[in-house]
């Protein structure tokens, strides 16, 4: 077998992309805007490079930044970690923020691949919620500031459904949905994911159940319709794909549109992750990254990407200020999380093993 094709959903994402304004904030999606021109030596500079997910910003936070400071922000779009991480690593290209996961925070800082935080610039840190302001992945904060956190599970349309599917075992080890099944593309997600179903804690490195989550997701490929680069939510409301393992909030997004749309954390337990607003070494506007990492944790503002992106916020002065049907929505805030855990960085040993194992499986 070769590789699952991919399946394109429609291109307008909800007419997201119109609603930030793109004339307003200077947004890119190709090339990236200042670079080589000395960053911020002289006259203060003017555009920040912004590196983040799809659909992962408040509709007018890049306008709204703008017209308090002046400054445009040029957004460029990654799918996944790896990808990040792979672009990053071959050298700075001119990014000046960047949103890296919690586990991939860990791994840059191995690699000296972000620069220290300045707190002293950071003063809206104050409005952070305690249980986010010192982690076991980033003690002291001192690479990272938190902007979401979010947690896996699977995504599903209800009419198509036979039940809810509350067990990894219905993306996993089933063919009831053959074809209509979309699994992630990244790797360590995928692996962490199938030791959960496997009963193994999530992030072992022990080679044999790393084999025992090999075999079993080359199995299940045949059932598999496409790993999708994190837009599920967008398969599921094109009608591409019936189930799919995606975040809460991508699917707490689509949920507002579709009522047959719905989410579960898994039985087993899932992934618990959070999404960090970082400065990569050789960033050439570092004062001017501060600058906007700060706004972003600004309580308005936070509360305008929340009310966008639909994923928990960190930002308990943002939180105060949402409304109860996001404040106690159980999509957005799932209760089910006994059994669920943060992914770890280990080693790059053991990240290498992740990569070479999904490629195995996708060349299968």
């Amino acid at each position: 077998m070769t590789d699952l094709p991919t399946i394109v959903p429609p291109p307008s994402r909800r007419g997201f992309l119109a609603g930030l304004g793109i004339a307003a904030v200077g947004l890119s999606f190709t090339s990236l805007s200042g670079c080589g021109k000395g960053g911020e030596t002289g006259a203060k500079a003017k555009t920040l490079n912004f590196y983040n997910w799809d659909t992962y910003i408040g509709e007018t936070t890049l306008a709204d930044f703008k017209a308090a400071s002046g400054i445009d922000v040029n957004m460029s779009l990654f799918a996944t970690n790896d990808e990040l991480f792979a672009k990053l690593r071959a050298g700075n290209q001119g990014y000046d923020v960047i949103v890296p996961t919690n586990d991939f925070v860990q791994r840059m800082v191995a690699a000296d691949m972000l620069m220290p935080l300045d707190h002293a610039k950071i003063p809206n840190f104050k409005n952070v919620a305690p249980e986010f302001q010192d982690v076991q992945f980033d003690p002291g904060r001192k690479h990272s500031m938190p902007y979401t956190w979010l947690v896996m599970g699977i995504g599903y349309r209800k009419s198509k459904m036979d039940g809810v599917p509350d067990s990894w075992k219905w993306v996993f080890d089933s063919d009831k949905y053959k074809g209509r099944i979309a699994l992630l593309s990244e790797a360590g997600d995928m692996v962490r994911l199938a030791m959960k179903y496997l009963g193994k804690p999530m992030n072992t490195a022990d080679d044999a159940s790393l084999k025992q989550v090999e075999q079993l997701l080359i199995k299940q490929k045949p059932n598999v319709a496409v790993f999708h680069q994190d837009n599920g939510q967008d398969l599921l409301l094109a009608g591409d794909v019936d189930i799919c393992i995606e975040y809460n909030g991508d699917i707490a997004q689509v949920m507002r549109e579709d009522k047959d749309i719905d989410f579960v954390v898994p039985k087993e337990g899932s992934q618990i992750s959070s999404d960090c607003l970082s400065i990569p070494k050789g960033a050439p506007n570092p004062d001017l990254a501060h600058e906007f990492i700060n706004y972003l944790l600004d309580a308005k503002a936070g509360a305008e990407i929340s009310k966008t992106i639909q994923f928990p916020t960190p930002n308990a002065a943002a939180k105060a200020l949402m409304d109860d049907a996001y404040k106690n929505n159980p999509v957005i805030f799932p209760t089910n999380l006994a059994n669920s855990e943060y992914a770890q960085y280990s080693s790059e040993d053991l990240s290498r093993k992740y990569e070479e194992l999904f490629t195995r499986v996708r060349a299968s």
